[in-house]
């Protein structure tokens, strides 16, 4: 917990102070377990909505218990059609990149799609409101 400014559990704290260690942000963004999390997530969301603003509105209701913003919306949309144009090209990072961790990827699904919206939930995952409030 020291990678997240926590205190320990001998301690009370009422509310946690935000925190922007370079830990933090390394562990969350780069962990197999926070990854393949995201990997999940983003397989639920493909799983039940179908058009991309569904999809955005599902990773952010799930997450955060709002609805994004236009401004949050046009950033994981447009994070999702960069990432899903790279993986198109270059199938092998995107299976690649799907293959962190111990559960398996749904096999069902494109793979570019899922690396693409997995990048998108990891995005949402490390907002401070999911990370500290969440």
């Amino acid at each position: 917990m020291t990678s997240f400014d926590a205190p320990n559990r001998e301690s009370y704290c009422l509310r946690r102070e935000r925190s922007n260690t370079p830990l933090q942000a390394l562990t969350l963004m780069n962990d197999v377990q926070f990854f393949e999390a995201s990997r999940n997530f983003a397989q639920r969301v493909l799983q039940t909505a179908t058009s991309t603003d569904a999809r955005i509105t599902a990773l952010f209701r799930s997450a955060t218990g709002r609805f994004p913003n236009a401004q949050e919306a046009e950033i994981v949309r447009q994070s999702v059609e960069k990432h899903l144009a790279a993986y198109t090209t270059k199938p092998e990072e995107a299976k690649k990149a799907i293959s962190y961790g111990e559960s398996k990827p749904d096999a069902k699904l494109n793979p570019a799609e899922l690396a693409a919206w997995t990048m998108a939930a990891n995005l949402v995952m490390n907002l401070d409101e999911v990370v500290t409030k969440g």
